[in-house]
Order: structure tokens, then C-alpha cells, then sequence
């Protein structure tokens, strides 16, 4: 039976790339929602999140499933991650299981699952394979499951994207190994959101595999050049024998954003023919109108020109650093603060406004040259380095990537706490506070605070202080000197309109 628009759904995944953009299209449609996260902090700052109901549980352990599934029918799983028990066993599967057990338990019915296109005939490398997996443990309980198998998705934040775009932009000559030739029928994110909506109100999709893909097909090379076509660049694509997948994802991972396991996973994808078997979407959902390959590219560069990018690729990858609340500033002994301070004839939003642009293409105020550096050296040593950038130039929420930074926490024109991912020995934080202290005028306090590791944490902090002191005090400098020149504009645009 179709589902009726007052009946609550359940959402999974919502900190990852396409669940985040899909709980927006569902509160469209008129339908309740409940999201899981195993860390609702992370929701923070998404413009939909006072319009559901957030509940914390972990699909990696069953205890803190209980009462998730309270008062609902259909679930979305949407849990993009991939991990490795040590006896080989995948995690991803076991959470699924976990997941569908529960959900059977509580009298869920239904659920649709996004996984991912491949040959099951074919050699399917590992991540493939799980993910094929994954949707078969879902099927061991008595819910009906909605299997849609996604080719790979070209949008704004997409990993697809983002390894096309940053490979076309930045080399003009393009060494590509034998799976640059393999065919792709890539699907524009809009198209996977429609499918993922309209299964809800189709029956035909009960207990159904269906594969999704685009109207194109084209060699992966292919989809490079009409990139660069429609960005009006010039690229040669000179094509290797063999596939070289692994020394392939190293120079991905020192070339663009995409770290190299990322990578690996993407070019192993794609290191066979990626295409629809048969037509059961198109008949299954004909009022779906699908969009064209080049059309979805313009797309995706369209959201990121106009900063309208709702997720990244990077939005749910932390560098595997576990989360720490809060309270580890205050509680935590061997840590070590590092304050800097400024007041500025301001207001706190003009203030607040300049730190949330630190990052990305506005750098970070000052030598910037020596955060590309930083950058360099951690992309070397298998870090993020600087290059995933951000997700929006000015705007800033709860889980975002700032460089080699992941946003912790935000207080709207109060607070702003990055925590570092670059490869150090230690946690390290950066944190920035706002306060006024008269009228006009606000307090800027700027910490840097490090927990080192052993003897390795103290030694790196220390020989690093002297150029800390250095980069630290000039950026706050920075700081206050850009919220005073937007001070000084508001007031001069003021003057103009009262005269």
C-alpha cells in the first residue's frame, strides 16, 4: 500500500551525502519524519533539522536501537560507510542486519535501501560486493525491501564530481589507465531523489532490485572532456594499457580532495562497464523525466557558483579520529592553550560573519602560504591535506569540512570550534570566541589547544610554537581588521541612505 502523507518515516544516514538532500524533499511532499544519528551535533546548522525529530542511535549497536522505530512503517537506509571487522567480516552488513532485525520487531514494513550499480555476474571489488550485501541483509527479516541500485551520481559535492572536476581543472594532460575507457551511465542527483520519493507511493517497487542510471552512456574519458567542454578548457586524455588502480588512487589523493581510499573505492568501481541491465525503472517509474549527463554537470557547477552545495562527499567523513565532547577543554589534564585576544569596534555578527569564512578559497587571512605548506606535507603523509576545501565559501554549519578542519561546534555570533584531521600526534582544536563587552564593541578570543600524544605530541607542539606564534597572532590580526572594514561599509552605506 502505498504510504499515506501522515504516517512517519525513518530516515538514516542524514549527515551523508544523499540522505542529507533527501529529507528536504520529503518534508516537501507533507511527510513526518524521524532522522537517526549516532551524533545529532552533526545535524547543527542544516536548515531542516527543526522539522523532524532527531532520536541519537548507532545502526553499529543494536542497544541503541531501542524505541527508534516507535510509530513507524518505512525506513530509509541510507548508511553510506564501509568498514572491516578483523576476521573480514563486513560491519556495514552486520549493521544492516542489526537495523532490520529491530525494525521487524517494531512492526516496520517497509524499507528502501540506495546501494550501488555493478555487474553481480562481474569481479566485484570488495565495496561492491558489500554493498550488495548489505541490501540481501535487509531481505532476512519478513519487511519488504526496495533495492535501488545507483550508477555512479554526478552532482554538486558528489564524489564522481568532485574526481571529475578537480582532475579535469587542474591537469591539462590527462594520463589515464584502461578504466578510463569503461562505460558509465552516470544519474544526476536530482533523478536519485526522485526515485528514492516515489517508491514510497508505488507498489510495483515492493521486494524489487532496481537499477538506476542516466539517459547517457559514455567512457569515463568521455565524461572528463564534456566537463571540459562545457567549462571551456582544453584537455588531452592520453590512455594507459593497464588499469594501475592503486597507484592511480595515490596520485588522485595527492591531486584532489578525495582521499586515497576514497579513491580506490571510486576507481575499482570503475575499472568495468557501469550500466543499466534493463528497463523495469523506466516502466516502473515512467513520470520520472531523467536528465542527460552534460545537463547534470552544468547542474552541480551551477549549485557550487551560486554556493547552494546542500551536501559533500566529505560531509560524513571524519579522518577516523574518535568524537570528543565538549567538555575535554575543561576536564582533561596535559593539555595545552594557546590564547590570543583582540577587541574590535564591531558587532558581533560582522565579527562572527569574517571567522565562518576561514578556509576554502579565502584561505586563512594570513601567509597562506604557509597552510599550503601545512597542507602539502599532511596530503604526503596520507592526510587530508587542504585540497577537500569547503562546502560553501561563507557559510558554516556543525560537521562541515574546513580544509583539514572539521567544524565541532557553532553558537551562531558567539562561537565557532574546529577540530583539526590533519595527521598529528594529538588532538588539536581551533576554537574562536565572540563576546561584547560594551556598546560597539566586541571581545575576540582566539585559542589554539592541543592534547599531545606522548613524547612525539610534546616535541611536535613546541617545535612548531615559533611559527604558531607567528601564523596565530597574524591571523587574529586579520580578523579584526576585516570585521572593521565591514563596520566601516554598513556605516558609510547608513550615511548614504540618511542623506
Amino acid at each position: 500500500m502505498p504510504v499515506k502523507p501522515y504516517e512517519k518515516l525513518l530516515v538514516t544516514g542524514t549527515s551523508g551525502y544523499v540522505g542529507g538532500r533527501l529529507v528536504p524533499r520529503l518534508l516537501e511532499h507533507g511527510y513526518p519524519l524521524r532522522v537517526i544519528s549516532r551524533r545529532p551535533i552533526q545535524l547543527e546548522g542544516r536548515p531542516w533539522k527543526d522539522q523532524v525529530e532527531v532520536v541519537q542511535g548507532d545502526v553499529y549497536k543494536p542497544e541503541t536501537l531501542f524505541g527508534v522505530f516507535e510509530g513507524v512503517k518505512t525506513a530509509y537506509y541510507m548508511i553510506p560507510r564501509i568498514h572491516q571487522y578483523p576476521n573480514g567480516q563486513s560491519q556495514d552488513v552486520a549493521a544492516a542486519r542489526h537495523f532490520s532485525r529491530n525494525a521487524s520487531r517494531a512492526g516496520v514494513k517497509r524499507v528502501i535501501y540506495l546501494g550501488s550499480l555493478a555487474d553481480p555476474c562481474g569481479q566485484l571489488p570488495k565495496h561492491l560486493r558489500s554493498r550488495h550485501q548489505l541490501g540481501d541483509a535487509l531481505r532476512e527479516s519478513n519487511i519488504s525491501v526496495t533495492e535501488f541500485r545507483a550508477a555512479p551520481i554526478v552532482g554538486s559535492g558528489s564524489t564522481t564530481f568532485e574526481f571529475i572536476r578537480y582532475l579535469t581543472e587542474r591537469i591539462p594532460v590527462i594520463f589515464l589507465p584502461s578504466w578510463g575507457r569503461s562505460r558509465i551511465q552516470p544519474i544526476a542527483i536530482r533523478n536519485v531523489l526522485e526515485y528514492l520519493v516515489a517508491a514510497l507511493e508505488n507498489d510495483q517497487s515492493l521486494n524489487q532490485i532496481i537499477e538506476i542510471g542516466g539517459t547517457d552512456l559514455h567512457p569515463f574519458s568521455e565524461m572528463m572532456q564534456i566537463y571540459a567542454q562545457i567549462r571551456g578548457l582544453k584537455r588531452f586524455i592520453i590512455n594507459l594499457p593497464s588499469k594501475m588502480p592503486r597507484v592511480a588512487s595515490y596520485w588522485t589523493h595527492l591531486t584532489t580532495p578525495l582521499p586515497n581510499h576514497i579513491a580506490l573505492r571510486l576507481i575499482n568501481g570503475l575499472c568495468n562497464d557501469v550500466l543499466v541491465q534493463n528497463d523495469q525503472a523506466s516502466k516502473m517509474f515512467p513520470e520520472i523525466q531523467l536528465i542527460g549527463y552534460d545537463q547534470a554537470v552544468a547542474e552541480a557547477l551551477r549549485k557550487l557558483d551560486a554556493g547552494e552545495v546542500e551536501t559533500s562527499w566529505s560531509d560524513s567523513l571524519y579522518s577516523g579520529r574518535r568524537f570528543t565532547p565538549s567538555s575535554v577543554f575543561h576536564s582533561e589534564e596535559g593539555m595545552v592553550y594557546e590564547h590570543r585576544e583582540v577587541y574590535i569596534d564591531a558587532q558581533p555578527e560582522e565579527v562572527f560573519n569574517v571567522v565562518a569564512q576561514v578556509g576554502g578559497e579565502h584561505g586563512w587571512f594570513f601567509m597562506n602560504w604557509a597552510w599550503r605548506l601545512r597542507g602539502i606535507i599532511d596530503r604526503i603523509g596520507g592526510g587530508v591535506g587542504l585540497q577537500r576545501g569547503r562546502r560553501t565559501p561563507g557559510k558554516l554549519r556543525v560537521g562541515d569540512a574546513v580544509d583539514f578542519w572539521r567544524v565541532e561546534a557553532i553558537d551562531p555570533d558567539r562561537l565557532i570550534r574546529l577540530r583539526a584531521e590533519m595527521k598529528v600526534p594529538g588532538n588539536a582544536w581551533l576554537q574562536f570566541e565572540i563576546s561584547p563587552v560594551a556598546e560597539h564593541q566586541i571581545h575576540v578570543r582566539q585559542t589554539a589547544i592541543f592534547a599531545p600524544k606522548g613524547l612525539s605530541g610534546t616535541l611536535y607542539w613546541f617545535a612548531l610554537y615559533p611559527i604558531h606564534k607567528i601564523i596565530f597572532s597574524g591571523m587574529i590580526r586579520k580578523i579584526a581588521e576585516r570585521a572593521r572594514t565591514q563596520t566601516r561599509r554598513r556605516e558609510n552605506a547608513a550615511d548614504e541612505l540618511a542623506t
